[in-house]
């Protein structure tokens, strides 16, 4: 009897699962249900921003629901993680991450409340964002390798404008200091406006910079785009050699992936995945990134998990190096 009634309960249990499972899978189908929230740790009128509003828009005619874009700058990131991670997981908050936001700032910040790679639930990937090695015309540099024989003949006397603290630009700077060599200053900016006013007038030689926030002034003679640090060569400036055409195995870019709060059901995850997929396939969005300096790159949710955590292994030598680390 005991048997008959043990074996009874696994079977209402096992049901019970089965039925909650396929609850949730015809709920996703219809996800979401109201308006959706995309949080973003970076100001408006940014680039992140106007990427965050190309999506949010698309997304809003696909679902026929408004995805609204909250800007929650500050901290690093942090400020954002903390708020995208305490929203409630049915899917109706999402996060715009940037490369720093997972990359950096868990090294730089031991008290953040999350695991951002593993507690995060992966959307999808949005694109990467190359970084650019500029040089103000008057330092009389044509190529990267002239950069870096001038910069060995004054060592230390080259200043290079590379962003934030601990940002992607930043890290790109002490890496191509360490693997060429040579020794600059870097000078931290809050943005690109600033550090090409600078450039412009004499105090900053060098910039790194994304390729959305130099193209610009590349075609009014204001900078010297030298090179890129992309795998290969940008479709749209293809006299543009890579920096590993000069530093072999040198790589670097931001990137934009979206993820949804922690706890969020794999169904809905994987339907809020595919309806990105959808957009971003787009012909017409692919090429406002670009012109945003964003190429468009398709990666599965399990790909995006594993792309961070490789993204965090590539970054952890500068990070160390240069001293980001916090106490642990």
């Amino acid at each position: 009897m005991r048997t008959r009634l043990l074996w009874s309960a696994i079977g209402l249990v096992s049901l019970a699962a089965v039925s909650i499972a396929a609850a949730t899978a015809a709920k996703a189908q219809t996800h979401p249900s109201g308006p959706v929230k995309i949080i973003l740790g970076v100001g408006a009128g940014s680039s992140p921003d106007v990427i965050c509003r190309i999506l949010s828009d698309h997304l809003s005619r696909l679902w026929g629901q408004q995805a609204v874009v909250v800007n929650q700058p500050g901290g690093g990131g942090a400020i954002s993680i903390r708020a995208a991670g305490h929203a409630p997981p049915d899917g109706h908050t999402l996060y715009l991450a940037l490369a720093s936001n997972f990359v950096a700032l868990p090294e730089m910040q031991a008290n953040l409340p999350f695991d951002v790679a593993r507690d995060f639930v992966p959307i999808g990937f949005v694109g990467e964002q190359p970084m650019m090695v500029g040089a103000s015309p008057a330092l009389g540099v044509d190529t990267l390798s002239e950069l870096i024989a001038l910069a060995k003949k004054r060592p230390g006397e080259l200043n290079l404008a590379a962003g934030n603290r601990g940002s992607v630009l930043h890290l790109t700077g002490e890496w191509l200091r360490s693997a060429s060599g040579i020794d600059l200053t870097i000078v931290h900016y809050p943005g690109s406006p600033q550090a090409l006013a600078d450039l412009m007038g004499g105090r900053v030689q060098l910039m790194i910079d994304a390729v959305s926030g130099i193209a610009g002034s590349i075609g009014g003679g204001s900078i010297k785009a030298l090179a890129v640090a992309s795998p290969r060569r940008l479709p749209n400036l293809p006299n543009l050699p890579t920096v590993a055409e000069t530093l072999p195995g040198f790589t670097a870019a931001g990137w934009l992936a979206l993820m949804a709060s922690p706890g969020t059901p794999e169904a809905i995850a994987r339907k809020m995945s595919d309806d990105l997929r959808v957009i971003l396939e787009r012909s017409e969005v692919k090429q406002r990134l670009q012109d945003l300096g964003t190429y468009v790159r398709p990666m599965a949710p399990a790909e995006l998990g594993s792309f961070i955590a490789s993204q965090q292994q590539t970054w952890k030598p500068v990070i160390a190096t240069v001293g980001l680390n916090s106490p642990k």
